[in-house]
């Protein structure tokens, strides 16, 4: 999106051909920004300035990015003509309202249906500068707010409430944008103009995230190496909380990529016990709790997350998943109104066998599938289409790290 509205050609190296990530691309091509794809993981785009875009003539349909709707708002709330964003059954229940009021009090003209999609974009002259506090700490949110502000009258202020991802701010920096961060306070400046690079996108962390629970349940009993993964310290708190149960987690080969930290895991097969999780550790791993509930089911003794009440509007609720989950499986857990108490079994299967409704959620999808590394039978998962959204690939390279798991038709 940066790449688009820059001046001059930019160049991403593994691009995840993802349907979260090919929707944006169709989304920017519709708005007039030329991108070639010479290979599956290499992008060029041909930036056509801040001032560049064009009005699409269609809804844009963002498919089940949560995130690229959101960010898309931001960015076309600043243009001079209307658009529209639309996405599957799953994305037009998800709130947008928490992006569309900071929007509007910079004078765009934003407006969602009680409160969700479909979100319909007015064309502006001018938005302007403002200090916004958000309620709830949402990378999401100070990214809509920061892709707005670049066409603002003035320098624009985003508080937090607690730390959060910084991906964007990193990225708009390398763009060459004037980004100061104190605290939980970032102020973007507006540019004159956005620069095209060259960037090398690292491993996903939330994607790894599977693979190192994976590990820890002994998938690899030599040890499992994650390369290239994005280490961001706003995003891996998951590493933090799996250290605390007494996770076995080596970091090698630590260095930058860009803007971004990357390492190395070398994972080793660990004997968990619960923990209580750090407040301030939830919004550093809120996309990889469906992946942590599972390990704190293996885990000996209880484990307790409180202060994830974001879990229950992503793209479903994670808690109640989660929890259906878990009743068929047979694990003994408490459902808290932002969290969960999950009574994990040690050693030996922490779960049982039956059929699983993943509610169309990729994460949920992937973590009952991680599940099977200790169940005493066949898990079965239903509604897995969406895995595509962030994983493709997902069950062959699962198989190779020792899952028993094949898809069906059926």
């Amino acid at each position: 999106m940066l790449s688009g509205i820059a001046n001059g050609s930019s160049e991403v190296s593994g691009f995840l051909t993802s349907e979260d990530c090919l929707a944006t691309l169709a989304a920017m091509r519709a708005l007039g920004v030329q991108i070639e794809q010479p290979e599956p993981t290499r992008v060029v785009i041909r930036g056509v300035g801040l001032r560049g875009l064009r009005d699409a003539g269609q809804a844009l349909d963002m498919g089940n990015a949560g995130t690229a709707m959101r960010l898309f708002t931001g960015l076309l709330s600043a243009q001079s003509f209307g658009s529209k964003l639309i996405g599957d059954a799953s994305l037009m229940k998800r709130p947008m309202e928490r992006v569309a009021k900071p929007l509007r009090e910079m004078g765009a003209d934003v407006r969602t249906c009680h409160g969700t999609p479909p979100v319909d974009i007015g064309g502006v002259r001018r938005l302007h500068g403002i200090e916004y506090r958000m309620p709830v700490a949402s990378a999401q949110v100070k990214s809509a707010v920061l892709l707005a502000a670049l066409y603002a009258d003035a320098p624009t202020t985003v508080i937090a409430p607690a730390l959060n991802r910084d991906h964007s701010e990193r990225m708009l920096k390398s763009c060459g944008v004037r980004v100061d961060t104190q605290g939980l306070s970032t102020t973007l400046h507006p540019p004159q103009e956005l620069a095209g690079q060259r960037l090398d996108v690292p491993g996903d962390f939330s994607s790894a995230a599977f693979f190192i629970v994976a590990g820890l349940l002994g998938a690899a009993p030599a040890g499992l190496l994650i390369r290239n993964v994005g280490m961001n310290p706003t995003r891996s708190g998951l590493l933090d909380i799996l250290r605390s149960m007494g996770g076995n987690i080596e970091i090698r080969d630590a260095h930058e990529s860009g803007a971004e930290p990357v390492a190395d895991l070398l994972i080793h097969a660990s004997e968990l016990r619960g923990v209580q999780v750090p407040v301030e550790l939830v919004p550093l791993a809120i996309d990889e709790f469906p992946i942590l509930f599972i390990a704190a089911a293996c885990a000996a003794g209880e484990t307790v997350v409180t202060g994830a009440e974001e879990l229950r509007v992503k793209e479903s609720d994670r808690i109640a998943a989660m929890s259906a989950g878990f009743e068929v499986l047979g694990v003994v857990h408490q459902v808290l109104p932002d969290g969960m108490r999950i009574e994990g079994r040690g050693e030996g299967p922490a779960f049982g066998g039956g059929e699983i409704d993943s509610c169309g959620d990729h994460r949920i999808a992937m973590s009952f599938a991680v599940a099977s590394l200790r169940a005493a039978a066949a898990i079965s998962i239903r509604d897995v289409a969406n895995v595509a959204t962030s994983f493709p690939g997902f069950v062959g390279l699962a198989r190779s790290v020792g899952l028993d798991i094949h898809e069906s038709a059926a």
